[in-house]
């Protein structure tokens, strides 16, 4: 019996040999992004601001409608509206879409039909004559009001385009 001993003893003896001569080394990396502040805007269609249709003797028409804001996360925001006429303070004219030469002379607000005019003055670090935000990294809905003073105008169909800035 001495010898299986002796035999059993030896390979144990080898076993931790080697387990002693096994070593490991180690590492280690980083995982790594930047995230770059970004801003988008949503009008179009949805957007017009629509005065439906009125006699020509209407006055103190009011509408108003929404534009839709994306920004990151804590990003600040300032958004300008310019119409066509690249009028800064949001005084814009509606022109005669069947060719007469007659406007129809509008101003874009904020908050109500009686708040604060809404031009183009905005920049990425100051709000200027336009409206500021935060950004929380899901649409955030802004409305847009317009009032026309008087509609004394030749009868027919008027438009115009106004363009939305995101400041950032």
């Amino acid at each position: 019996m001495k010898k299986p001993s002796l035999l059993l003893a030896s390979i144990l003896a080898i076993t931790a040999t080697s387990a002693a001569m096994a070593a490991t080394s180690g590492g280690s990396f980083q995982v790594l992004i930047t995230v770059a502040k970004a801003c988008s805007v949503t009008a179009g269609n949805a957007s017009n601001i629509d005065f439906g249709t009125v006699n020509s003797s209407a006055t103190g028409l009011v509408a108003s409608s929404n534009i839709s804001v994306t920004c990151s996360k804590t990003t600040p925001y300032n958004v300008g509206l310019m119409p066509s006429n690249t009028n800064t303070v949001g005084a814009g004219a509606m022109t005669s879409t069947s060719g007469g030469s007659d406007s129809v002379a509008y101003q874009l607000r904020s908050v109500s039909a009686t708040g604060p005019v809404w031009g183009n003055t905005a920049t990425p670090t100051a709000v200027g004559n336009g409206v500021a935000g935060t950004g929380t990294g899901v649409a955030q809905v802004i409305p847009v009001f317009a009032t026309v003073a008087n509609a004394n105008v030749t009868p027919g169909d008027y438009a115009d385009t106004v363009t939305v800035q995101v400041n950032y």
